[in-house]
């Protein structure tokens, strides 16, 4: 399942494209389940992001590795796949693509999930799209509404 969330920010794409540390990740982490930041090496290829979730009841890790990165003139990305996931995610790729627009650019969330079964695949993407949903004002405060 892939969903494609766009959010126009008044930043230049190759600054917003370097923002994305550990500070801004913390920043966009969801207010549940609650993340605890284990491991953060940043966003170039063979890098390790590493959370605990706490849902309250169970936690339950979440390891990603940075599997590419790419900067051109009009665009900067980076990919993260998940190696260790929580159940019932069986596959992750996020990749974080930023495009030059004017004198700004476009953050693209680019999220492809799986579950192995495609009817929870078809339930969950309304709880991905208001997850990564949340991540649109905090990228307005960042880098400047448009």
């Amino acid at each position: 399942m892939q969903l494609h969330l766009r959010t126009q920010v008044q930043q230049d794409y190759l600054s917003v494209f370097h923002a994305f540390d550990e500070q801004l990740f913390r920043k966009l982490s969801p207010p549940y389940p609650k993340l605890k930041l284990l491991r953060f090496d940043g966003s170039s290829p063979g890098d390790v992001v590493e959370v605990e979730l706490q849902t309250g009841v169970k936690s339950f890790r979440w390891t990603s590795l940075i599997t590419e990165s790419k900067v051109t003139d009009t665009e900067a990305y980076f990919i993260d796949e998940g190696q260790e996931l929580p159940p019932p995610l069986r596959q992750w790729h996020h990749k974080h693509l930023i495009t030059k627009k004017g004198s700004g650019a476009i953050i693209h969330d680019i999220i492809t999930y799986s579950t192995d079964f495609h009817p929870l695949d078809v339930l969950l993407y309304p709880l991905m799209l208001a997850q990564f949903s949340m991540r649109k004002p905090i990228y307005g405060r960042e880098f400047g509404k448009v």
